[in-house]
């Protein structure tokens, strides 16, 4: 158990890869704290299956679309455990439209909870990993930052500023203990793909390379080896999890 004794706080993190992530935080001794958007159902099936693991978990509901909402949540992290050593940023909305009929709104959401949430929570986390001199942040991306999509401009845009906040925060605190790092998945086994067209599924398994889907628990490994405290010297960087799929061909 490496991770015993620390705490984390993972957006998204009762659904696919963000609960791959808690598991396997969960698995290691953490405590976790689990922020979802609204599936009621789904995070309490999520803490129901977590109840054996050694570390402890919280799940919290939070729009985290706005920077209150997220100094709350961070602080009450803070205020229940007295420290905050890892954050993800993994929450994310996918709203499919074309350039031409997107609306301002949907643009506007697009950035405030796939962008603007990651510096909001970080901003608030920052303070607690200096004053303890200890952190890691790790922002999910996605590999439509790296290759684009024409339906998803709002998303895109917003994963791609990830790569530019990332490196920017890092600079900024390199010297305090706090490392920040990007990892950009591809196409993995959660609802929302299997939920897709078969014909849609066919065409993106024949972009990969390596001939399949991803499973949320290979992702959930890429970003623990960041979060460890032997990863000290690795910050700035972008880790791309997607079996090549951004390699294009």
């Amino acid at each position: 158990m490496g991770f015993e004794g620390q705490v984390a706080l993972v957006t998204g993190g009762t659904r696919g890869i963000g609960a791959a992530i808690s598991e396997r935080l969960l698995a290691e001794g953490a405590s976790v704290t689990a922020v979802y958007a609204g599936n009621n159902d789904a995070a309490q099936r999520f803490a129901d299956g977590m109840a054996g693991q050694p570390g402890e978990l919280t799940v919290r509901r939070a729009d985290i679309a706005g920077p209150a909402t997220c100094r709350a949540v961070v602080d009450d992290v803070v205020r229940a455990h007295g420290r905050l050593d890892h954050l993800v940023n993994n929450a994310g909305i996918l709203v499919e439209s074309r350039v031409r009929s997107m609306s301002v709104d949907d643009w506007d959401r697009a950035l405030s909870v796939n962008l603007s949430a990651s510096f909001y929570l970080a901003q608030a986390a920052l303070e607690p990993m200096i004053a303890q001199r200890f952190g890691r942040i790790v922002n999910i991306s996605s590999v439509t930052a790296l290759m684009g999509s024409p339906v998803e401009a709002g998303y895109g845009a917003a994963k791609a500023g990830l790569h530019g906040l990332s490196r920017s925060l890092a600079r900024s605190v390199a010297r305090k203990g706090v490392t920040v790092n990007v990892v950009v998945p591809g196409v993995f086994e959660t609802d929302m793909t299997l939920a897709m067209d078969p014909a849609d599924q066919a065409a993106i398994k024949a972009m990969i390379p390596l001939g399949r889907r991803g499973e949320p628990a290979e992702l959930a490994h890429a970003v623990m080896f960041l979060l460890d405290e032997r990863a000290g010297f690795v910050t700035g960087s972008v880790v791309t999890v997607d079996g090549g799929m951004s390699m294009g061909g």
